[in-house]
């Protein structure tokens, strides 16, 4: 009853693991460490450190540990860098995500959670998101992500797995100071580093369709996310038949660009005004979820609030 994580050492793989750790699942964890770390691991559990693009390791993993189940969180996820480098977002994403599936297969796994995203479904022209929302993605990552939930749902279906696609919204937040997110692509951590630095934060374009011409988003715990993690590891191990599952994480409310650096102002007691630079490319206007179906589903709902988000990441970052 074993469950394999891929980039179960990084930002948002630590939270899940933590959670699937301490509701006493059996795990083994597979990562890279290109932006992930040993530390995040809590104490007894194994670490294989290699790609998801090595079949041959995955296959001994899967067959040392008796791997039952994967948690696939490992990929490449930032939008700008997909638009310069699209051969190697769709090697690692879904390339990686191919050979993992591989493995699971052969070794006699059936169950798959997928990281997926809400960058699958572009520009949606929908104040809420839901799961039957065209998708329409518009840059590489949003590609992949849409690609591998077929990927997952097809094989599903050709070998008898159960299947979860999970599409988070935007991550923010920490449960402890070791698990806190270590890059600066986000915006949370963005401002953090612009304002510890003496500079103002950036907002990429404030000329989109919004009330307040930033960008809005459906900010969401990376707690929350792990939660649903293991909702999802719990719904499919019970599944008497195979289950095909694509479901939103998010909190159903959006907040712009601006509103969450309003908060960041006000947690950091920083004020510094932020600086207005040009769009990104493959930036949406707003993207914002609705989280009825995965409470339906899973019996799931999102627990924390955007303050508590900066609060928890702001007290990490101080102890960097």
């Amino acid at each position: 009853m074993t469950w394999l994580i891929t980039g179960g050492a990084g930002y948002i793989g630590g939270h899940v693991l933590q959670q699937l750790v301490a509701a006493d699942v059996p795990v083994v964890v597979l990562d890279d460490l290109s932006s992930g770390s040993p530390d995040r691991l809590p104490d007894g559990v194994p670490l294989v450190v290699g790609s998801t693009l090595d079949r041959a390791l995955l296959d001994t993993v899967v067959r040392q540990h008796r791997v039952t189940g994967v948690v696939h969180i490992a990929a490449k996820k930032q939008v700008g860098e997909s638009v310069a480098e699209p051969l190697r977002y769709y090697r690692e994403n879904l390339t990686g995500l191919q050979t993992v599936l591989e493995a699971a297969v052969a070794g006699g796994a059936r169950k798959v959670v997928f990281s997926s995203s809400a960058a699958v479904y572009g520009t949606p022209d929908a104040d809420l998101v839901t799961e039957a929302t065209p998708c329409a993605p518009i840059n590489p990552y949003g590609e992949t992500k849409l690609a591998g939930e077929w990927l997952v749902r097809s094989v599903g279906r050709a070998h008898g797995l159960s299947t979860a696609s999970l599409r988070y919204f935007n991550v923010a937040g920490t449960s402890s100071p070791r698990l806190a997110d270590d890059g600066v692509s986000n915006l949370v951590p963005m401002a953090f580093q612009r304002l510890t630095d003496g500079q103002a934060p950036l907002v990429f374009g404030d000329d989109y369709d919004t009330p307040d011409g930033t960008c809005v988003r459906d900010y969401i715990h990376v707690a929350d996310i792990a939660a649903a993690h293991v909702a999802a590891v719990h719904r499919l191990d019970a599944a008497a038949e195979p289950l095909s599952l694509t479901l939103n994480i998010g909190r159903g409310e959006g907040v712009s660009v601006a509103e969450m650096l309003a908060v960041i102002a006000r947690v950091t007691g920083n004020p510094t005004p932020p600086r207005v630079t040009p769009r990104r490319p493959g930036d949406p206007a707003r993207v914002v979820a609705a989280a009825d179906l995965i409470h339906r589903e899973l019996d799931w709902k999102a627990q924390h609030d955007i303050e508590s988000m900066v609060t928890s990441a702001w007290a990490a970052w101080q102890q960097r």
